[in-house]
């Protein structure tokens, strides 16, 4: 057999991908600790936060209605960025992705991969938040086609940002055992200064500068444009939702993660 017909014969890096998904898909399911921190840990948060805070925060708005919004939009920062970045130094330091590497699967078939696991568990995720929400804090959900328009473009948008810089700063921690100590206190605080937990425009006004620069914060934002009603707009920052400009900072955030992603990622640790 000649090398032609061996690479006729070797699937393409879509299929590769799509292939590798299915197994990640199966692997996440098969780690219950992982299921239950990445899908479940949201929902008792959304149970704390909607039970302590039950007052109304404008007009037709409350708490719980500001927190669901903020929970989608960190959602895609647990399944992309924190959890790729803890799990990928785990899988090189156990030796997993120096075997792939010896298979036809290229690193673009891996993130593909990967992509999907996070698309999957992130949809899961927020199936599971509205229907928390609606259940039991009263979260209405919107009925205007735009808004479940922009809900599209984030979440897509918002999942593949999450998940290139998640691969990209897989680089960072030194081993797997260590990664959840890197990774884990950087998501709790940008979750604090990006308007998650507290009302946004509360937090110090260097917070908020801080905040802006990352791109959580213009997911949340524009994720309370979905689920919370136009007048709250007027208590934003700039006093309007700024969809335009949340767009283009995520856009600008996926850029970054995929040109990092391709010059840091490594199969091994050497």
């Amino acid at each position: 057999m000649n090398r032609s017909t061996v690479k006729d014969r070797t699937p393409s890096t879509l299929k590769l991908g799509l292939l590798r998904g299915n197994i990640e898909i199966r692997q996440f399911m098969r780690q219950r600790e992982s299921v239950v921190f990445t899908i479940a840990f949201p929902l008792i948060l959304l149970a704390i936060f909607g039970a302590v805070f039950s007052q109304d925060i404008a007009p037709g708005v409350t708490f719980s209605q500001y927190f669901v919004a903020g929970m989608i939009a960190s959602g895609l920062v647990n399944s992309g960025f924190q959890n790729l970045a803890i799990m990928i130094p785990i899988e090189r330091e156990f030796g997993s992705l120096k075997r792939l590497r010896g298979t036809p699967m290229a690193a673009t078939s891996y993130f593909i991969g990967k992509s999907i696991l996070v698309f999957v568990t992130m949809l899961i995720q927020v199936l599971l938040l509205l229907i928390a929400g609606v259940a039991f804090f009263g979260v209405d959900i919107p009925t205007d086609p735009y808004k479940w328009f922009t809900f599209t473009w984030l979440i897509i948008l918002g999942s593949a940002a999450a998940t290139t810089l998640g691969i990209a700063f897989s680089a960072i921690p030194k081993s797997g055992r260590g990664a959840s100590a890197v990774v884990s206190p950087i998501v709790i605080v940008l979750q604090f200064i990006s308007g998650v937990f507290f009302i946004f425009t509360q937090l110090p006004s260097w917070m908020q500068q801080v905040g802006a620069i990352f791109p959580l914060k213009w997911m949340t934002q524009a994720m309370r444009s979905v689920f919370l009603p136009d007048s709250f707009a007027s208590q934003e920052v700039a006093g309007q939702w700024e969809l335009g400009k949340s767009f283009t900072i995520i856009l600008l955030w996926l850029v970054i993660g995929l040109i990092f992603s391709l010059r840091t990622f490594r199969w091994s640790d050497r």
